[in-house]
């Protein structure tokens, strides 16, 4: 789908690297430049956020601090369509790499800054992680335990997300450029990310002073809950439309409950509802939602997902050097472990084109 798109990598730890990463596995070639001590991923937590999110890329070692790199580097973004760069704001002017620097050597550039809070803004000079994307964005209010304090979170969905807006607005600018002949800038911020998801919840909460969005979506009513198993184990019910509904309720033999889908879970039904579920294993029940076709899934750890049957018949699992590869594309590119350069030898091959 990318083939043939050259993409110039400077970013670092999770975001960016994730959006260079579906990039590769859509076909582009993505040269990461790194600092002369690595990707600060590379000595974060054993090594593995590094290897994951940078498969099937090559890499340089570069001193951005040292003017002759710049300057080398120059004759390699000649060949360059996607430049994507996470620093904060102001760090690529004062280097020379800079948007309207490297607009001058190649005119049609794609060129996109990822970063927390963006590149204006009263917040856009302060550092932050993900952590602060989702209390800030207000994402970490809508995940809270029986005290309504927020309940910490272990997946960086600013991160991922951020990476996700970055190649939407990447390809884009792509197509932009493919029908004009024009490059353009593109300023991704993670937190704006996050604040732009919350159509739904604001109108809500400016409509009706609700607080957590759409009525029964936050597991308020007996058709769209959570609900414990015989074994410890949950199963998401999600049964919204009167069709699924009423497979579920034929399934375990309740027609009567047809009309009661919206039941809230101080009602009879709902008390029927858990007692039901504690029949039967989350095995038990995930047959039972193949089967009756009612938006019955199970709850899995992240080791059973990576064992379950769906990852693999969808092409997003693969082999590869003995581990297991998870694709952002279905049947992506095969894996193939970051190749690193030389960086003199790259600029050389450009000398001789």
């Amino acid at each position: 789908m990318l083939e043939g798109i050259r993409v110039l990598d400077f970013t670092q730890n999770l975001p960016g690297p994730y959006a260079t990463l579906r990039l590769a596995d859509m076909g582009a070639e993505v040269i990461k430049v790194e600092p002369p001590t690595g990707d600060p991923a590379r000595h974060l937590a054993g090594g593995l956020v590094y290897e994951t999110n940078n498969r099937n890329k090559k890499s340089i070692m570069v001193d951005l601090k040292k003017d002759e790199n710049v300057q080398a580097l120059y004759k390699l973004i000649k060949s360059i369509d996607v430049i994507i760069e996470s620093f904060r704001p102001g760090v690529m002017k004062r280097i020379g790499l800079d948007y309207e620097t490297l607009k001058e050597i190649k005119e049609d550039m794609v060129y996109c800054s990822l970063s927390g809070f963006g590149q204006s803004g009263e917040y856009a000079h302060l550092g932050s992680h993900d952590l602060n994307y989702q209390a800030l964005s207000g994402l970490l209010s809508q995940y809270v335990d029986d005290h309504n304090d927020p309940v910490h979170p272990t997946f960086t969905t600013a991160d991922y997300t951020g990476g996700l807006v970055a190649v939407e607005r990447i390809s884009s600018a792509l197509f932009h450029r493919e029908r004009t002949g024009k490059g353009s800038y593109l300023d991704v911020a993670l937190n704006d990310t996050f604040q732009a998801m919350l159509t739904s919840h604001a109108g809500y909460q400016m409509e009706s002073n609700k607080k957590d969005g759409p009525p029964f979506l936050e597991g308020s009513v007996v058709c769209y809950h959570l609900y414990r198993t015989k074994d410890d184990r949950f199963m998401s019910l999600a049964a919204l439309e009167p069709q699924f509904w009423m497979n579920f309720c034929k399934g375990v033999n309740k027609e009567n409950w047809e009309a009661l889908a919206f039941e809230t879970i101080d009602s009879t039904v709902y008390r029927k509802m858990k007692a039901l579920f504690r029949e039967g294993t989350m095995k038990d029940w995930e047959v039972f939602g193949q089967k009756h076709d009612c938006c019955l899934f199970p709850v899995l750890t992240i080791e059973e997902v990576l064992g379950h049957s769906y990852g693999e018949t969808r092409g997003l699992f693969s082999k590869g050097e003995e581990k297991l590869i998870v694709s952002t594309y279905p049947n992506a590119p095969a894996y193939q472990a970051i190749v690193h350069e030389q960086f003199q030898q790259l600029i050389k091959e450009c000398d001789k084109t």
